[in-house]
């Protein structure tokens, strides 16, 4: 079965005065900033519960009268403008970059993980393993850390469960739409999508990146559900685990070899 390549971007019209929701909703620091989180759950309770507390989808998904009531309610803008000082605050502090050897090359790590999860709206992975590598990155933020993420944006992450009428748990895999989650295509200085290339089965597989921004650390998720890709090319980043050990061996390639070069590509050269 193809996937789906979500080409439709929806920007909200946002009012002056709430500009600054636009850089918070791109960045899960809400996920462990209860201040933040609280914000944009007052924009729209029942909304933000719907949307599985996705900023971005929240704001799409908002009415524009809404928001310009919102524009216009003083303890609501106060609370926005408490909010993004201390996101702006905390965005400045510089990572802690130590130099070994040569002065001139600045320490990073690429961490790779095959599985992350950094936010319930972010359903590229389950729990477990996934969490454990969300909560290094979130951490390696906190303490300023150099590290990059790289890891694979499935487009059916993991499953749902639901009930049928006779009681029956039933999953599904509902497939993710990364134009209106907290990710951003990754382009070069002229707004082109940057590519890379892999030799699978003897066939170029073209893989493009989409960029998670953790607090002040970056998580750089493998994307192969491109229009010059094959079918078969296009299914390896579709579910995470999918399919048989071929599949898997293909996603580590994509992972491992795909991940040195589109950090190469995006101009980071870690260390370690």
């Amino acid at each position: 079965m193809t996937l789906p390549i979500k080409t439709l971007n929806v920007k909200p019209l946002i009012p002056e005065a709430l500009k600054g929701l636009g850089e918070l909703s791109r960045n899960v620091w809400f996920v462990w900033n209860y201040d933040a989180e609280n914000l944009f759950r007052s924009m729209n309770p029942d909304l933000w519960e719907e949307t599985r507390e996705n900023p971005v989808e929240l704001l799409v998904r908002l009415k524009q009268n809404e928001l310009k009531s919102l524009a216009t309610d003083e303890g609501f803008c106060a609370h926005l403008a408490r909010v993004k000082r201390e996101f702006d605050r905390y965005m400045s502090e510089k990572p802690d970059s130590r130099v070994f050897g040569d002065k001139r090359t600045t320490f990073l790590v690429a961490y790779f993980t095959a599985e992350c999860g950094v936010a319930d709206c972010l359903r590229v992975s389950p729990g477990g393993l996934a969490i454990l590598s969300g909560d290094h990155l979130k951490s390696a933020s906190d303490l300023n850390l150099p590290i990059v993420g790289i890891s694979l944006a499935y487009q059916k992450g993991y499953f749902r469960q639901y009930l049928i009428q006779d009681g029956w748990q039933m999953e599904s895999y509902p497939v993710n739409q990364f134009n209106i989650m907290p990710m951003e295509l990754v382009r070069d200085s002229q707004g082109i999508p940057i590519k890379i290339s892999i030799d699978l089965k003897g066939e170029m597989v073209k893989v493009q990146a989409w960029r998670v921004s953790i607090g002040r650390t970056a998580l750089y998720l493998l994307d192969t559900n491109l229009r010059e890709n094959s079918e078969w090319a296009r299914s390896i980043t579709s579910q995470l685990y999918g399919g048989d050990r071929e599949m898997r061996i293909r996603q580590e390639i994509v992972l491992g070899v795909g991940g040195v070069r589109m950090l190469r590509a995006i101009g980071l050269q870690p260390g370690v």
